[in-house]
């Protein structure tokens, strides 16, 4: 039965992707696949052609916000890339919108999908991986229902955001400065567009939103990251005798590069203590090395309990990392940079400059720590209070105040 629902799934994508698209853009994406085969560098386009072209952002229209019920009770669409187990991006989100499902607001789901993959295809993983979600999926592609507010989450989705004409003030959800995913180039000013289609922001951390009001204009607020202590804590009578790395070749941002030299290094001063990485299967390291490959979050708690420090790495907004190590008593060593100070603040926090040696030298300082259970129990108790539910208060708050509620 998998198997039959794989090939009827393959077949709505090509059905889908010749009606949009036709038939030539079928046989590039079919040599698109032959070359990745072989081992070319091709990917699709990250955003429809068809929706930049449409998106005059240089004309404003005007907004629309449909009357809002006695109970106060707000509906929201939110627009997104298929949702992944285990993406930091997603998850956030997700706490965003369940808790304001627990507050009394709808929250829809619209997929944008450049690879033809239909939302019923996708809901069964959504529901899977974020069980908390109770609003409905659909395909942005069909258009979106009017709603209070209307969230762009990445900037591929602020194009259809931009472009359909459901009411709704328009709102984006920024986790990280996305032009600098890419080379400066034409993905790099497309990723810049949409902080001037006169959005207003919700960003991560207070770094992003100081940029992107100095840079683009764009109005912003922010949240606080908060830290799923419940998951993510100390575990009593576990021996610490490592450090660990979050090692994945397709997010550049994380820098592997330079992380794995680091521990080749550090390993070479230190060949008694063992290097866990996780993320993907990356080959051996060396003999005390254990490579995880993909975990789930409970697995990821105990690698953490395990260990005195993590390598993690932001060359740009930081993501969930860092705190979840703290909550489990793990130092995190980060690169020293303005926007991973302002958004961890954190006295436990480690940082080196970005090179090999200054990363290796600040995991030895942290593995010969005098008393590191003193540290570790510091080190979590620093984060303890950060909870998800206030950046949920927060985000309520500024749609109530932008609503004129």
């Amino acid at each position: 039965m998998r198997v039959v629902r794989q090939l009827q799934r393959r077949a709505h994508q090509v059905s889908r992707i010749v009606r949009a698209q036709g038939v030539r853009q079928l046989g590039a994406r079919a040599l698109g696949s032959a070359a990745r085969r072989f081992g070319a560098d091709a990917e699709v386009f990250p955003v429809r052609l068809e929706d930049v072209r449409a998106a005059d952002i240089g004309v404003r229209r005007a907004v629309v916000v449909p009357p809002v019920a006695a109970d106060g009770r707000l509906t929201v669409n939110w627009v997104s890339t298929p949702p992944s187990p285990g993406s930091g991006g997603h998850t956030t989100m997700f706490r965003l919108i369940s808790h304001l499902e627990s507050l009394g607001h709808t929250c829809r789901l619209y997929l944008y999908d450049v690879y033809g993959s239909r939302a019923v295809d996708h809901e069964p993983v959504i529901r899977s991986a974020f069980p908390g979600f109770r609003g409905s999926v659909h395909d942005v592609s069909d258009g979106m229902a009017d709603a209070h507010a209307v969230f762009a989450t990445a900037w591929m989705t602020a194009y259809p955001v931009f472009n359909d004409p459901c009411a709704g003030r328009r709102f984006y959800l920024v986790q990280d400065y996305e032009p600098w995913f890419f080379p400066v180039g034409g993905l790099s000013a497309l990723a810049e567009n949409t902080y001037r289609m006169g959005f207003h922001g919700f960003t991560a951390g207070r770094f992003l939103a100081e940029k992107v009001r100095a840079e683009a204009g764009m109005p912003a607020d922010f949240f606080e990251f908060g830290c799923d202590a419940d998951r993510y804590h100390l575990r009593p009578g576990v021996t610490r005798d490592g450090v660990v790395f979050y090692a994945r070749r397709l997010a550049p941002r994380r820098a592997i590069e330079i992380g794995l030299l680091a521990l080749d290094i550090f390993a070479e001063r230190h060949p008694d203590i063992a290097i866990h990485t996780y993320g993907e299967k990356i080959g051996t390291l060396g003999p005390r090395h254990v490579d995880h490959g993909l975990v789930t979050p409970d697995q990821l708690n105990e690698i953490y309990n395990r260990c005195y420090a993590g390598l993690t790495l932001s060359m740009t907004n930081v993501s969930l990392v860092p705190h979840e190590m703290l909550a489990a008593g793990c130092l995190p060593v980060v690169n020293d940079a303005p926007h991973n100070r302002v958004v961890l603040d954190n006295d436990h926090v480690r940082y080196a400059p970005a090179t090999p040696h200054d990363l290796a030298r600040a995991l030895s300082d942290v593995v010969t720590t005098p008393d590191f259970g003193t540290t570790a129990s510091a080190a979590s108790s620093s984060v303890s209070s950060r909870s998800w539910d206030a950046a949920g208060d927060e985000l309520e708050k500024v749609l109530l105040r932008e609503l004129h509620l």
